[in-house]
Order: C-alpha cells, then sequence, then structure tokens
C-alpha cells in the first residue's frame, strides 16, 4: 500500500472512529449494535496505531540518516 494510501486509509480510519464513539456515547444503541461498533473500534484503533508505528519508524530512520544521533525515548513523567 503506497505512503497516499495509508495516510488516507488512516483519516478515513480516524473518521470513522470518532462516529462510532459518537454513537456509542449517545446510548442509543442495542447491546448487540453497541458490541459490533466497539469490536469495529477496536479494528480500527489498532490499524490507525500500525500505520502510526510505521510513520515513527520513517522518521527516527530519516533522523538518523540525517545527523546520525538517536532519538531519546520520550517519557511523558519527565516531561509533564
Amino acid at each position: 500500500m503506497s505512503r497516499k494510501t495509508n495516510v488516507r486509509h488512516f483519516e478515513e480510519n480516524l473518521n470513522e472512529l470518532d462516529t462510532l464513539v459518537t454513537q456509542l456515547e449517545s446510548n442509543q444503541l442495542s447491546l448487540e449494535e453497541a458490541l459490533k461498533a466497539f469490536e469495529k473500534g477496536v479494528k480500527l484503533s489498532q490499524e490507525c496505531q500500525s500505520v502510526l508505528t510505521q510513520a515513527e519508524q520513517k522518521v527516527q530512520i530519516l533522523l538518523e540518516k540525517q545527523d546520525g544521533e538517536r532519538l531519546e525515548t520520550f517519557d511523558p513523567e519527565l516531561n509533564s
């Protein structure tokens, strides 16, 4: 899958995930519909995370090639 396709797919998945969250928060779905929506949301979330992980790896590779430096590990507790 090309990079543009990944980005478009990511954006579509993110929009669909947002729609599912809105539906779940509305409390107007039956239990069965809510479970299906939740299951789909988990799948979409995993797909989005995969694309983000790939993007992060590409950034790390580019930065290492540019400066020969390694990225520091982000620690949210130290940076808050």
